[in-house]
C-alpha cells in the first residue's frame, strides 16, 4: 500500500508487521491529530471523534478565571451535543445509513458511527455537530429529566455502587470520587451557558482526535476535517484535579445494603499516578499482567478460592489508569469478602517470596498478548486504542515490543510494591436485611 498524500506531501505511514496493521497519521494546521487505519476490502467503515474531556474535568481555567462546574457536566454535554438548530444529528446520521453513538468516561468523551454507505457525508455531519454546539435553556432543562432517570438506574445498580464506594474509599480529593453521570442535584445546576463554556474549553481541535478505520481514502478524510472544523484551535486549558494524593486510602472499608442476592465486593489498592508517555503503556500492560499472574482465572489463588466457594465466575481483576490516579482492583460476588481479601494479601506475599513458575508466566503472557491481537478485529477497539495513545503520548500499536520487554521480575516487583495492606480499601454491598 502506498502512503497517502496530503497537499503534495506524504502522510506519516507506519507499518506494523507483527500485528498486520498499517496506520497513517497527520496533524492538521489547527492542531487536530487524524489517524486512518486502512482496511481494504471491508464494507464497514468506522469514525471515532473524541475529546480529552471527561467526568473528572470539573474545575478548569477559561478566559483568565477558574470555573467550578457541576459533577456530571461532561456526560450532560455529550447528551446535548446531538441537538442542532435544524433538529437532531442522530436523525441526520440515521438517514445516511449510519449507526451513531457516544460515551463519556472519567477522562474522555467520544462520538462515533459506523456505516457501509455515504461515509464521507456522515463524517461531515459528525464533525459538524460536535464542533458547532446548539443549546437553549429550554432544551437543557428538558434533558434534566432524562438524565435524572439515567442516574436513578445507575444508582440502583449494585455493580456501579460498589465501584463508586471503592473510589470514595481510595481517594480523598480526586474528582474520580464523583460519578461520571453526576447526581440529580448536580445536574440541576447545569445551564446552557455552562455547557457553552465547557465546549469552548475542551471541544477544540488540538484537544481532540479523529480516528477512521475502514476502506477509506485518507485524503478524503482529511479534506472533510479541514473543510468542516475551525481553522484554529483554542489554547490549552489548565485543569485542577484537587490536592495531590498520598498512597494511603481515605478509608479502609466502606459498605452499604441493596437488593442483592449475596454480597458483592471490590478490593482496591491505591497505586502511584503514572505520567504520560511510553512508560504509561508499559505500566498499563504490566499491571494487567501482574493481576492475571496473581489472581486471574488460571492462577492458583483463583482455583483455590473457587473450589472453597469463596468466589464464583463473577470474580475479576484489573489495573486502571486515570488522570492523576491509578489503582488495582478485584472483586465479584462472595459470601465472605473479608476471607477473599486476606487470601489476596497472603498470596501476594507468597508470590513475592517464592516467585512463580516461568512456564506459568509465559502462558499468561501469551494469553494476554493473544487477547490484544484479537481486539484488533474490532474497529471500535482499534479507534479507541489509537485515540488513547494520541492523548497519552505513546504509540499504542507497539504493544508487541512492550510485551517482549516485561520480565518475570517486573511482575513480582509490581505485586510487591502495590498489593499491600496499607494501600487497600474494601467496598461491600450487602443484601438488605
Amino acid at each position: 500500500m502506498l502512503p497517502a498524500r496530503n497537499g503534495g506531501r506524504l502522510l506519516k505511514t507506519t507499518v506494523y508487521p507483527r500485528i498486520g496493521e498499517t496506520v497513517l497519521w497527520e496533524t492538521l494546521p489547527n492542531g487536530l491529530p487524524v489517524c486512518v487505519v486502512p482496511k481494504p476490502g471491508y464494507a464497514r467503515r468506522f469514525a471515532f471523534f473524541t475529546t480529552r474531556y471527561g467526568g473528572m474535568d470539573m474545575r478548569f481555567r477559561l478566559d483568565g478565571r477558574w470555573l467550578d462546574t457541576p459533577a456530571g457536566i461532561a456526560h450532560y454535554l455529550e447528551h446535548k451535543m446531538f441537538d442542532t438548530a435544524d433538529g437532531s444529528a442522530m436523525q441526520e446520521l440515521a438517514k445516511g445509513g449510519a449507526e451513531p453513538n457516544a460515551f463519556t468516561s472519567n477522562a474522555v468523551t467520544a462520538y462515533y458511527f459506523d456505516c457501509t454507505e455515504h461515509f464521507y457525508e456522515n463524517l461531515r455531519i459528525l464533525l459538524s455537530f460536535v464542533s458547532v454546539p446548539y443549546f437553549t435553556d429550554e432544551s437543557v432543562e428538558k434533558e434534566q429529566g432524562i438524565i435524572a432517570q439515567e442516574i436513578g438506574m445507575i444508582e440502583d445498580n449494585p455493580e456501579w455502587q460498589v465501584y463508586r464506594q471503592m473510589m470514595q474509599a481510595l481517594y480523598r480529593h480526586s474528582p474520580v470520587r464523583q460519578s461520571v453521570a453526576g447526581s440529580v442535584e448536580s445536574i440541576h445546576r447545569i445551564t446552557a451557558q455552562t455547557l457553552y463554556d465547557c465546549h469552548k474549553a475542551f471541544y477544540t481541535p488540538a484537544n481532540m482526535c479523529l480516528v477512521v478505520v475502514g476502506d477509506v481514502d485518507p485524503e478524503e478524510v482529511l479534506r472533510a476535517a479541514r473543510g468542516v472544523l475551525p481553522q484554529e484551535s483554542g489554547p490549552a486549558i489548565p485543569r485542577d484535579y484537587g490536592r495531590e494524593e498520598d498512597l494511603t486510602p481515605h478509608m479502609a472499608r466502606i459498605e452499604d445494603r441493596m437488593e442483592v442476592a449475596m454480597p458483592t465486593f471490590l478490593l482496591g489498592f491505591k497505586c502511584p499516578p503514572v505520567p504520560e508517555g511510553e512508560e504509561r503503556m508499559r505500566l498499563d500492560i504490566l499491571g494487567d499482567l501482574a493481576c492475571d499472574v496473581l489472581m486471574g482465572e488460571s492462577s492458583p489463588l483463583f482455583t483455590r478460592l473457587y473450589s472453597q466457594g469463596l468466589i464464583n465466575g463473577t470474580f475479576d481483576s484489573a489495573y486502571d489508569l486515570l488522570p492523576g490516579a491509578a489503582y488495582v482492583f478485584c472483586g465479584g460476588d462472595s459470601n465472605d469478602p473479608e476471607a477473599v481479601q486476606q487470601a489476596v494479601l497472603d498470596e501476594a506475599r507468597r508470590v513475592v517470596r517464592e516467585g512463580v513458575d516461568p512456564a506459568y508466566v509465559q502462558r499468561i503472557r501469551r494469553a494476554s498478548f493473544g487477547a490484544s491481537i484479537k481486539s484488533l478485529n474490532s474497529f471500535e477497539a482499534i479507534a479507541s486504542t489509537a485515540a488513547e495513545g494520541c492523548f497519552q503520548g505513546y504509540d499504542p500499536f507497539r504493544f508487541p515490543e512492550v510485551y517482549d520487554s516485561i520480565t518475570q521480575q517486573d511482575l513480582l516487583d509490581f505485586i510487591r510494591d502495590n498489593i499491600r495492606p496499607e494501600r487497600m480499601a474494601l467496598s461491600i454491598i450487602y443484601p438488605k436485611e
